[in-house]
Protein backbone atom coordinates (compact mmCIF):
# COMPACT_ATOMS: atom_id res chain seq x y z
CA UNK A 1 0.00 0.00 0.00
CA UNK A 2 1.04 3.62 -0.61
CA UNK A 3 2.91 5.14 2.12
CA UNK A 4 0.31 7.38 4.06
CA UNK A 5 1.33 10.66 5.62
CA UNK A 6 -0.92 13.71 6.59
CA UNK A 7 1.30 15.87 4.07
CA UNK A 8 0.07 13.50 1.12
CA UNK A 9 -2.49 16.51 -0.31
CA UNK A 10 -4.44 15.59 -2.98
CA UNK A 11 -5.12 12.21 -4.94
CA UNK A 12 -2.08 11.59 -7.32
CA UNK A 13 -4.23 10.33 -9.88
CA UNK A 14 -3.68 11.77 -13.08
CA UNK A 15 -5.52 14.95 -13.60
CA UNK A 16 -7.88 15.20 -16.71
CA UNK A 17 -7.45 19.00 -16.68
CA UNK A 18 -5.31 20.71 -19.51
CA UNK A 19 -3.11 23.60 -18.87
CA UNK A 20 -4.97 26.66 -20.05
CA UNK A 21 -2.74 28.80 -22.63
CA UNK A 22 -3.54 32.56 -22.37
CA UNK A 23 -5.67 34.24 -25.26
CA UNK A 24 -3.56 37.24 -24.89
CA UNK A 25 -0.03 36.66 -25.58
CA UNK A 26 2.87 38.01 -24.31
CA UNK A 27 4.63 40.63 -25.51
CA UNK A 28 8.17 41.78 -26.30
CA UNK A 29 8.23 44.13 -23.83
CA UNK A 30 7.09 42.08 -20.99
CA UNK A 31 8.91 39.19 -22.25
CA UNK A 32 12.28 42.09 -21.32
CA UNK A 33 10.40 43.13 -18.34
CA UNK A 34 10.23 39.13 -17.16
CA UNK A 35 14.49 39.72 -17.19
CA UNK A 36 15.44 42.72 -16.74
CA UNK A 37 17.54 41.61 -13.45
CA UNK A 38 19.79 40.34 -16.22
CA UNK A 39 22.90 42.46 -16.08
CA UNK A 40 22.85 44.97 -18.59
CA UNK A 41 25.01 45.10 -21.80
CA UNK A 42 25.60 41.46 -21.35
CA UNK A 43 25.10 39.24 -24.67
CA UNK A 44 23.87 36.23 -22.89
CA UNK A 45 24.11 33.44 -25.25
CA UNK A 46 24.79 30.51 -22.34
CA UNK A 47 21.63 29.43 -21.23
CA UNK A 48 22.70 25.88 -21.74
CA UNK A 49 25.05 26.07 -18.04
CA UNK A 50 22.40 27.94 -15.85
CA UNK A 51 19.31 28.52 -17.68
CA UNK A 52 17.45 31.77 -16.65
CA UNK A 53 14.12 32.66 -14.37
CA UNK A 54 11.63 35.12 -15.16
CA UNK A 55 11.04 37.39 -12.46
CA UNK A 56 7.19 36.42 -12.60
CA UNK A 57 8.82 32.98 -11.10
CA UNK A 58 10.89 34.52 -8.77
CA UNK A 59 8.26 36.11 -7.41
CA UNK A 60 6.22 33.14 -6.73
CA UNK A 61 9.42 31.35 -5.19
CA UNK A 62 9.57 34.04 -2.75
CA UNK A 63 6.02 34.05 -1.76
CA UNK A 64 7.08 29.71 -1.05
CA UNK A 65 9.95 31.18 0.98
CA UNK A 66 7.90 33.83 2.90
CA UNK A 67 5.30 30.84 3.89
CA UNK A 68 7.77 29.32 5.65
CA UNK A 69 9.45 31.73 7.02
CA UNK A 70 6.47 32.73 8.70
CA UNK A 71 5.08 29.45 10.26
CA UNK A 72 7.78 26.71 9.22
CA UNK A 73 5.91 24.16 11.63
CA UNK A 74 2.07 24.36 9.59
CA UNK A 75 3.94 24.87 6.15
CA UNK A 76 5.56 21.16 6.66
CA UNK A 77 2.30 19.94 8.31
CA UNK A 78 -0.05 20.77 5.47
CA UNK A 79 1.35 23.45 2.59
CA UNK A 80 4.78 21.41 1.95
CA UNK A 81 3.49 18.00 0.58
CA UNK A 82 0.68 19.60 -1.39
CA UNK A 83 2.82 21.54 -3.03
CA UNK A 84 5.20 19.18 -4.17
CA UNK A 85 2.32 17.09 -5.37
CA UNK A 86 1.19 19.65 -7.52
CA UNK A 87 4.72 19.85 -9.06
CA UNK A 88 4.98 16.18 -9.44
CA UNK A 89 1.02 16.11 -11.35
CA UNK A 90 2.65 18.68 -13.73
CA UNK A 91 5.60 16.90 -14.58
CA UNK A 92 4.15 13.48 -15.03
CA UNK A 93 1.90 14.89 -17.38
CA UNK A 94 5.11 16.56 -19.32
CA UNK A 95 6.67 13.87 -19.78
CA UNK A 96 3.60 11.42 -20.03
CA UNK A 97 3.78 9.40 -17.59
CA UNK A 98 1.45 6.83 -15.82
CA UNK A 99 1.89 7.91 -11.90
CA UNK A 100 3.24 10.34 -9.60
CA UNK A 101 5.58 8.21 -7.88
CA UNK A 102 7.65 7.31 -11.35
CA UNK A 103 8.87 11.12 -10.91
CA UNK A 104 11.15 12.42 -7.74
CA UNK A 105 12.30 15.75 -7.91
CA UNK A 106 15.73 16.41 -6.98
CA UNK A 107 18.89 19.30 -7.20
CA UNK A 108 20.24 18.58 -10.15
CA UNK A 109 21.27 15.73 -12.71
CA UNK A 110 24.14 15.16 -10.94
CA UNK A 111 22.02 14.05 -7.79
CA UNK A 112 19.98 12.07 -9.64
CA UNK A 113 23.08 9.98 -11.73
CA UNK A 114 24.21 9.64 -8.36
CA UNK A 115 20.86 7.88 -7.25
CA UNK A 116 20.71 5.24 -10.07
CA UNK A 117 24.86 4.65 -10.00
CA UNK A 118 24.70 3.84 -6.26
CA UNK A 119 21.87 1.36 -6.99
CA UNK A 120 24.48 0.04 -9.70
CA UNK A 121 27.30 0.09 -7.35
CA UNK A 122 25.12 -2.04 -4.52
CA UNK A 123 24.98 -4.81 -6.90
CA UNK A 124 28.77 -5.24 -7.92
CA UNK A 125 29.25 -4.97 -4.00
CA UNK A 126 26.82 -7.49 -3.05
CA UNK A 127 27.59 -10.16 -5.98
CA UNK A 128 24.40 -9.60 -7.86
CA UNK A 129 26.49 -8.46 -10.65
CA UNK A 130 29.58 -10.26 -11.79
CA UNK A 131 32.81 -8.59 -11.76
CA UNK A 132 34.35 -6.38 -14.73
CA UNK A 133 30.53 -6.39 -15.97
CA UNK A 134 30.49 -2.89 -17.50
CA UNK A 135 28.46 0.29 -17.55
CA UNK A 136 28.52 2.19 -21.03
CA UNK A 137 28.78 6.12 -21.66
CA UNK A 138 29.26 8.81 -24.08
CA UNK A 139 32.66 10.58 -23.71
CA UNK A 140 30.76 13.47 -23.55
CA UNK A 141 28.67 12.86 -20.67
CA UNK A 142 29.04 15.21 -17.74
CA UNK A 143 31.97 15.43 -15.90
CA UNK A 144 30.09 14.62 -12.84
CA UNK A 145 28.25 11.81 -13.74
CA UNK A 146 32.03 10.14 -15.14
CA UNK A 147 32.76 11.12 -11.24
CA UNK A 148 29.98 9.16 -9.86
CA UNK A 149 30.86 6.22 -11.94
CA UNK A 150 34.33 5.97 -10.80
CA UNK A 151 33.15 6.59 -7.10
CA UNK A 152 30.03 3.88 -7.04
CA UNK A 153 30.47 1.59 -10.25
CA UNK A 154 34.70 0.89 -10.43
CA UNK A 155 35.05 0.99 -7.04
CA UNK A 156 33.03 -1.72 -6.77
CA UNK A 157 34.65 -3.94 -9.29
CA UNK A 158 32.04 -2.77 -12.16
CA UNK A 159 34.15 -1.60 -15.76
CA UNK A 160 33.35 1.26 -18.34
CA UNK A 161 32.82 1.42 -21.57
CA UNK A 162 33.51 5.03 -22.95
CA UNK A 163 32.02 5.69 -26.42
CA UNK A 164 33.71 8.39 -28.52
CA UNK A 165 31.21 9.84 -30.58
CA UNK A 166 32.18 11.79 -33.98
CA UNK A 167 32.14 15.51 -34.46
CA UNK A 168 31.39 17.85 -36.33
CA UNK A 169 28.60 14.88 -36.59
CA UNK A 170 27.00 14.53 -40.01
CA UNK A 171 24.21 12.25 -39.45
CA UNK A 172 22.28 9.97 -36.15
CA UNK A 173 23.16 7.18 -38.58
CA UNK A 174 26.88 7.96 -37.85
CA UNK A 175 26.41 7.71 -34.26
CA UNK A 176 24.27 4.58 -34.04
CA UNK A 177 27.05 2.95 -35.62
CA UNK A 178 29.29 4.05 -32.99
CA UNK A 179 27.68 2.95 -30.33
CA UNK A 180 26.60 -0.47 -31.84
CA UNK A 181 30.31 -0.86 -31.96
CA UNK A 182 30.99 -0.41 -28.13
CA UNK A 183 28.27 -2.39 -27.26
CA UNK A 184 30.16 -5.52 -28.97
CA UNK A 185 32.99 -4.32 -27.14
CA UNK A 186 31.30 -4.55 -24.07
CA UNK A 187 29.69 -7.62 -24.41
CA UNK A 188 33.45 -9.26 -24.97
CA UNK A 189 34.45 -12.48 -22.92
CA UNK A 190 31.26 -13.21 -21.74
CA UNK A 191 30.83 -9.55 -19.71
CA UNK A 192 27.22 -8.00 -19.74
CA UNK A 193 26.32 -4.37 -19.77
CA UNK A 194 24.50 -3.81 -16.98
CA UNK A 195 23.64 0.42 -17.67
CA UNK A 196 23.88 2.38 -20.77
CA UNK A 197 23.98 5.93 -19.85
CA UNK A 198 22.86 7.83 -22.85
CA UNK A 199 21.69 11.58 -23.32
CA UNK A 200 18.54 12.50 -25.52
CA UNK A 201 19.68 14.20 -28.91
CA UNK A 202 22.79 11.95 -29.34
CA UNK A 203 20.58 8.85 -28.48
CA UNK A 204 19.21 5.40 -30.29
CA UNK A 205 15.84 4.10 -29.33
CA UNK A 206 16.23 2.29 -25.92
CA UNK A 207 14.24 -0.61 -27.26
CA UNK A 208 17.48 -1.18 -29.41
CA UNK A 209 19.48 -1.35 -26.67
CA UNK A 210 17.68 -4.16 -25.18
CA UNK A 211 17.78 -6.05 -28.37
CA UNK A 212 21.21 -6.04 -27.60
CA UNK A 213 21.32 -7.02 -24.34
CA UNK A 214 21.58 -4.13 -22.54
CA UNK A 215 19.93 -4.61 -18.96
CA UNK A 216 18.78 -0.86 -17.84
CA UNK A 217 19.27 2.44 -19.70
CA UNK A 218 20.11 5.99 -18.26
CA UNK A 219 18.95 9.01 -20.38
CA UNK A 220 21.08 11.73 -18.74
CA UNK A 221 19.10 14.66 -20.73
CA UNK A 222 20.36 17.91 -18.77
CA UNK A 223 18.75 19.97 -21.07
CA UNK A 224 15.90 18.19 -22.76
CA UNK A 225 12.71 19.33 -21.02
CA UNK A 226 11.82 22.54 -22.40
CA UNK A 227 14.34 22.52 -25.43
CA UNK A 228 12.65 18.66 -26.59
CA UNK A 229 9.30 16.91 -26.43
CA UNK A 230 10.05 14.35 -23.72
CA UNK A 231 7.81 11.21 -23.94
CA UNK A 232 9.15 8.83 -21.58
CA UNK A 233 7.14 5.83 -22.91
CA UNK A 234 8.41 6.74 -26.51
CA UNK A 235 11.82 6.58 -24.85
CA UNK A 236 11.49 3.67 -23.12
CA UNK A 237 14.47 4.13 -20.70
CA UNK A 238 14.14 2.94 -17.09
CA UNK A 239 15.84 6.31 -16.21
CA UNK A 240 15.49 9.86 -17.50
CA UNK A 241 16.74 12.94 -15.71
CA UNK A 242 16.16 16.56 -16.69
CA UNK A 243 17.04 19.95 -14.93
CA UNK A 244 13.88 22.19 -14.41
CA UNK A 245 16.63 25.01 -14.29
CA UNK A 246 18.10 25.22 -17.71
CA UNK A 247 15.62 24.97 -20.17
CA UNK A 248 12.18 25.19 -18.08
CA UNK A 249 12.84 28.26 -16.29
CA UNK A 250 13.07 27.42 -12.74
CA UNK A 251 15.24 28.97 -9.86
CA UNK A 252 18.23 26.75 -9.43
CA UNK A 253 18.51 24.08 -8.59
CA UNK A 254 15.91 21.17 -9.26
CA UNK A 255 16.14 18.23 -11.98
CA UNK A 256 13.01 15.44 -12.13
CA UNK A 257 14.10 11.58 -12.15
CA UNK A 258 11.48 9.70 -13.75
CA UNK A 259 11.97 6.03 -12.97
CA UNK A 260 9.77 3.19 -14.71
CA UNK A 261 7.70 1.03 -12.17
CA UNK A 262 10.06 -2.38 -11.84
CA UNK A 263 10.75 -4.49 -8.98
CA UNK A 264 14.21 -3.11 -9.28
CA UNK A 265 13.39 0.69 -8.75
CA UNK A 266 11.82 0.04 -5.19
CA UNK A 267 16.05 -0.35 -4.93
CA UNK A 268 16.72 3.08 -5.74
CA UNK A 269 17.35 5.72 -2.53
CA UNK A 270 18.35 9.07 -1.81
CA UNK A 271 21.92 9.59 -0.80
CA UNK A 272 21.00 11.95 2.11
CA UNK A 273 19.30 9.54 4.11
CA UNK A 274 15.73 11.07 6.37
CA UNK A 275 13.26 9.91 8.25
CA UNK A 276 11.08 9.10 4.91
CA UNK A 277 13.85 6.40 4.05
CA UNK A 278 12.14 3.35 2.80
CA UNK A 279 9.06 5.15 1.53
CA UNK A 280 9.77 5.46 -2.01
CA UNK A 281 12.27 7.72 -4.14
CA UNK A 282 9.72 10.05 -4.70
CA UNK A 283 8.66 10.51 -1.52
CA UNK A 284 12.26 10.06 0.50
CA UNK A 285 13.16 12.94 -2.19
CA UNK A 286 10.50 14.98 -1.00
CA UNK A 287 11.77 15.58 2.84
CA UNK A 288 15.61 15.70 3.06
CA UNK A 289 15.69 17.41 6.28
CA UNK A 290 15.42 21.49 6.74
CA UNK A 291 15.91 23.07 3.47
CA UNK A 292 14.66 25.68 1.10
CA UNK A 293 12.45 23.36 -1.32
CA UNK A 294 11.02 26.45 -3.30
CA UNK A 295 12.60 25.57 -6.60
CA UNK A 296 10.84 22.65 -6.43
CA UNK A 297 7.02 24.53 -5.45
CA UNK A 298 7.46 26.86 -8.35
CA UNK A 299 6.77 24.41 -11.05
CA UNK A 300 2.74 25.41 -11.26
CA UNK A 301 4.19 29.37 -11.66
CA UNK A 302 6.52 27.81 -14.14
CA UNK A 303 3.69 26.63 -16.16
CA UNK A 304 1.75 29.86 -16.06
CA UNK A 305 4.69 31.70 -17.21
CA UNK A 306 5.12 29.29 -20.68
CA UNK A 307 1.97 29.10 -21.44
CA UNK A 308 1.65 33.47 -21.71
CA UNK A 309 3.23 32.26 -25.30
CA UNK A 310 1.88 31.31 -28.27
CA UNK A 311 1.34 27.56 -28.80
CA UNK A 312 2.71 27.25 -24.47
CA UNK A 313 6.40 25.59 -24.07
CA UNK A 314 5.98 23.72 -27.88
CA UNK A 315 5.85 27.39 -29.23
CA UNK A 316 8.96 28.46 -27.01
CA UNK A 317 10.54 25.40 -28.30
CA UNK A 318 10.18 26.11 -31.97
CA UNK A 319 10.74 29.38 -31.47
CA UNK A 320 14.58 28.89 -29.73
CA UNK A 321 15.09 26.13 -32.46
CA UNK A 322 14.16 28.77 -35.32
CA UNK A 323 16.63 31.59 -34.07
CA UNK A 324 19.62 29.09 -32.75
CA UNK A 325 19.75 27.65 -36.38
CA UNK A 326 19.43 31.21 -37.76
CA UNK A 327 21.77 33.07 -35.59
CA UNK A 328 24.34 30.17 -36.02
CA UNK A 329 24.60 30.17 -39.54
CA UNK A 330 25.23 33.91 -39.47
CA UNK A 331 27.72 33.74 -37.88
CA UNK A 332 29.14 30.12 -39.68
CA UNK A 333 28.76 32.61 -42.84
CA UNK A 334 30.39 35.73 -41.15
CA UNK A 335 33.43 33.91 -40.30
CA UNK A 336 33.54 31.40 -42.72
CA UNK A 337 33.26 28.11 -40.84
CA UNK A 338 30.95 25.58 -40.33
CA UNK A 339 28.20 24.24 -37.76
CA UNK A 340 28.66 21.33 -35.57
CA UNK A 341 25.95 19.21 -36.93
CA UNK A 342 23.00 19.24 -38.68
CA UNK A 343 20.14 21.82 -37.74
CA UNK A 344 17.96 18.96 -37.67
CA UNK A 345 19.78 17.25 -34.77
CA UNK A 346 19.80 20.73 -32.56
CA UNK A 347 17.22 21.95 -29.92
CA UNK A 348 18.20 25.51 -28.38
CA UNK A 349 22.11 25.06 -28.52
CA UNK A 350 24.24 24.96 -31.47
CA UNK A 351 27.90 24.60 -32.27
CA UNK A 352 29.45 27.09 -34.43
CA UNK A 353 33.57 26.88 -35.63
CA UNK A 354 35.80 29.45 -34.70
CA UNK A 355 38.07 30.79 -37.31
CA UNK A 356 41.34 28.86 -37.69
CA UNK A 357 43.37 32.04 -37.16
CA UNK A 358 42.60 32.23 -33.45
CA UNK A 359 44.70 29.58 -33.17
CA UNK A 360 42.55 27.45 -30.66
CA UNK A 361 45.06 24.79 -29.54
CA UNK A 362 44.36 23.48 -26.21
CA UNK A 363 41.56 23.63 -23.28
CA UNK A 364 43.31 25.99 -21.65
CA UNK A 365 43.13 28.51 -24.91
CA UNK A 366 39.27 27.90 -24.62
CA UNK A 367 38.87 29.06 -21.55
CA UNK A 368 41.09 32.20 -21.90
CA UNK A 369 39.01 33.00 -25.63
CA UNK A 370 35.87 32.37 -23.38
CA UNK A 371 37.50 34.88 -20.17
CA UNK A 372 38.84 37.68 -22.46
CA UNK A 373 34.85 37.78 -24.19
CA UNK A 374 33.41 38.25 -21.28
CA UNK A 375 36.03 40.51 -19.85
CA UNK A 376 36.47 42.48 -23.09
CA UNK A 377 33.39 42.22 -24.95
CA UNK A 378 30.60 41.46 -22.34
CA UNK A 379 29.66 38.41 -24.17
CA UNK A 380 29.19 35.41 -22.47
CA UNK A 381 29.36 32.17 -24.28
CA UNK A 382 31.32 28.55 -23.82
CA UNK A 383 34.59 27.66 -25.65
CA UNK A 384 35.64 24.22 -26.78
CA UNK A 385 38.74 23.14 -28.49
CA UNK A 386 38.00 20.05 -30.87
CA UNK A 387 41.08 17.94 -30.86
CA UNK A 388 42.01 16.07 -33.83
CA UNK A 389 42.03 11.98 -33.41
CA UNK A 390 45.29 10.35 -35.18
CA UNK A 391 44.39 10.26 -38.70
CA UNK A 392 41.22 11.99 -38.90
CA UNK A 393 40.77 14.81 -41.09
CA UNK A 394 39.12 18.16 -39.50
CA UNK A 395 37.04 20.37 -41.20
CA UNK A 396 38.97 23.45 -42.59
CA UNK A 397 38.41 27.08 -43.20
CA UNK A 398 40.19 29.22 -46.01
CA UNK A 399 43.27 29.74 -43.37
CA UNK A 400 43.60 25.98 -42.07
CA UNK A 401 42.18 23.59 -39.56
CA UNK A 402 38.86 24.16 -37.22
CA UNK A 403 39.61 23.62 -33.58
CA UNK A 404 37.79 25.45 -31.58
CA UNK A 405 34.00 25.42 -31.22
CA UNK A 406 31.36 27.91 -29.81
CA UNK A 407 28.33 26.79 -28.27
CA UNK A 408 25.33 29.65 -28.43
CA UNK A 409 21.95 29.22 -26.84
CA UNK A 410 19.33 30.87 -27.55
CA UNK A 411 16.16 31.68 -25.07
CA UNK A 412 13.30 33.91 -24.94
CA UNK A 413 15.04 36.73 -23.67
CA UNK A 414 17.77 36.90 -26.80
CA UNK A 415 17.72 39.33 -29.24
CA UNK A 416 19.77 39.80 -32.63
CA UNK A 417 22.03 42.22 -31.26
CA UNK A 418 23.30 39.17 -28.61
CA UNK A 419 24.58 37.43 -31.51
CA UNK A 420 25.88 40.44 -33.85
CA UNK A 421 27.93 41.26 -30.51
CA UNK A 422 29.61 38.08 -30.68
CA UNK A 423 29.86 37.97 -34.69
CA UNK A 424 31.63 41.50 -34.30
CA UNK A 425 33.98 40.80 -31.37
CA UNK A 426 35.32 37.32 -33.25
CA UNK A 427 36.12 39.19 -36.55
CA UNK A 428 37.44 41.88 -34.69
CA UNK A 429 39.95 39.44 -32.73
CA UNK A 430 40.77 38.15 -36.32
CA UNK A 431 41.63 41.26 -37.91
CA UNK A 432 43.21 42.61 -35.10
CA UNK A 433 45.51 39.58 -35.51
CA UNK A 434 45.02 38.49 -31.82
CA UNK A 435 45.47 34.93 -31.46
CA UNK A 436 44.32 32.60 -28.01
CA UNK A 437 48.45 32.81 -26.98
CA UNK A 438 48.40 36.65 -27.50
CA UNK A 439 45.21 37.29 -25.21
CA UNK A 440 47.51 34.82 -22.57
CA UNK A 441 50.37 37.38 -22.45
CA UNK A 442 47.80 40.34 -22.59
Amino acid sequence: MEHEDPRNGESTHRSSKKPKISSKFISEPEIRDEFSHHQPHVARINNGSFGSCPGSVLAAQRQWQLQFLRQPDAFYFNTLRKGITASWKIIMDLINADHVDEVSLVDNVTTAAAIVLQQIGRSFAEGKFQKNDTVLMLHCVFQAVKKSIQAYVTRAGGSVIEVRLPFPVNSEEEIISELKKSIEKGKSNGRKIRLAIIDHITSMPSVVFRAEGIEQVLVDAAHSIGSVKVDVKEVGADFYVSNLHKWFFCPPSVAFLYCKKTNLSSALHHPVVSHEYGNGLHIESAWIGTRDYSSQLVVPAVLEFVNRFEGGIDGIMKRNHDEVVKMGKMLAESWGTNLGSPPKMCAGMMMVGLPSRLCLNSDEDAVRLRSHLRDCYEVEVPIFYQVLKDGEEGVRDKDGFITGYARISHQVYNTMEDYEKFRDAINQLVEDGKTCKILWIE
